[in-house]
């Protein structure tokens, strides 16, 4: 037997909950395409995803370590895999989409420029007479017209759902603008999902990066609920931490926060009532997220990371060079375009000299943006 677009269609009809998003109820795509025989939709857009040069960038970009600090420590691209691991496994147990929770997971983090959050802020520090930069909605802005991958139309075409999920990411530190699908409407199932499995995964794996550096010691982290709930699940010697250990510990961490984040959400839908996806989506508060106990032992926990990693002297010296290394490369843009690649200098008439040195910086990896730093800005490298 061939499963076919069709029959993987009545597959979800029959297993997914009814307040999830169906492939086959999609509201589709802004520009109309036929849909492939043996893919969903949702699996469509993944794959579209997934070969984007923007995707592939993540490799190089920052998520907490700057590149250079080593090749151990996760970057964008992991973060983003971890982020769809975890994302998958909730929608499987929550009946939702896993197919349209793997694209959202997949695009969240695609319009992070190079050094992380700092890279971020500097790039909305000198925009905010321009509009401003947020990452959030440079993802979507990625996926509906910066890639250029198809003749008959701009960007990759997605799914409306898929957009909708994109642009209705929203965590701690991500917030949403959401005016083209209708804000008065929280995220539908899979959205939610994403966002708490983004929050789970940074948590947990900046935990690891920050005990793997140094950063962070085990002296430190006792008395704090969810690291003590953790060893004591572990059962073995904490102090003497080694990599096997740590390893054994931090999936510890993640297997009792998607557990809890399960049965907490299960309870937080049963209780809604909710029959359909438009009631899901009226609800005044999200369903997906943890209980009220394990939501103050993660903001605990957060706010450790918050204080002895994030605000880290090594971190925060990375984080001005940062600032420093687009701030020098944004002036020297601005101050004579030409040294901008010829592809980008043509957008400049359409989208405005400071919109387009913005992107293409935002494109950047770390490591090419410290390279053009130093073309540019070091002597020793003249010719």
């Amino acid at each position: 037997m061939i499963y076919n677009r069709e029959y993987q269609e009545s597959i979800e009809e029959k297993i997914l909950a009814p307040y999830a998003v169906h492939a086959s109820s999609s509201k589709g795509r802004k520009y109309p395409e036929a849909e492939p025989s043996f893919r969903t939709c949702f699996q469509r857009d993944r794959d579209r995803i997934l070969h984007t040069t923007a995707f592939r960038r993540l490799e190089y970009k920052t998520q907490v370590f700057i590149n250079y600090e080593g090749d151990y420590y996760r970057t964008r691209l992991t973060h983003t895999l971890e982020v769809t691991q975890i994302g998958r496994s909730l929608a499987r147990a929550l009946g939702a989409s896993e197919d349209l929770v793997e694209a959202i997971c997949m695009a969240h983090d695609m319009g992070h420029p190079p050094f992380g959050h700092s890279g971020e802020t500097t790039l909305n520090n000198l925009m905010k007479d321009h509009g401003g930069f947020d990452h959030n909605h440079h993802s979507y802005r990625i996926v509906t017209e910066i890639e250029k991958r198809y003749s008959d139309f701009p960007g990759l075409n997605l799914s409306w759902e898929v957009l909708e999920g994109i642009v209705k990411h929203e965590t701690e530190y991500d917030k949403t603008d959401a005016l083209e699908f209708d804000p008065s409407l929280r995220g539908h199932l899979e959205a939610q999902i994403t966002n708490v499995a983004d929050e789970l995964a940074y948590t947990s794996h900046d935990l690891d990066d920050g005990l793997r550096s140094g950063m962070i010691t085990t002296d430190m982290l006792y008395g704090i609920d969810l690291w003590d709930m953790v060893v004591e699940n572990f059962g073995g010697d904490a102090c003497a931490l080694d990599d096997l250990a740590r390893h054994q510990i931090i999936r510890e961490l993640i297997g009792l926060e998607v557990n809890s984040m399960i049965y907490s959400s299960l309870e937080r839908i049963q209780s809604s009532g909710v029959k359909s996806l438009l009631e899901l989506q009226s609800l005044p508060y999200n369903v997906v997220g943890f209980d009220d106990l394990m939501t103050k032992r993660n903001r605990v926990l957060k706010d450790f990371l918050y204080k002895n990693m994030y605000r880290h002297y090594r971190v925060v010296r990375m984080q001005k060079k940062a600032e420093r290394v687009l701030s020098d490369l944004f002036t020297a843009y601005s101050e004579e375009p030409t040294m901008l690649p010829p592809q980008f200098q043509a957008l400049i008439t359409e989208k405005g000299k400071e919109r387009t040195i913005c992107d293409y910086l935002a494109g950047m990896t770390d490591r090419f943006a410290v390279d053009e730093y130093l073309k540019l800005f070091d002597p020793s490298l003249l010719p």
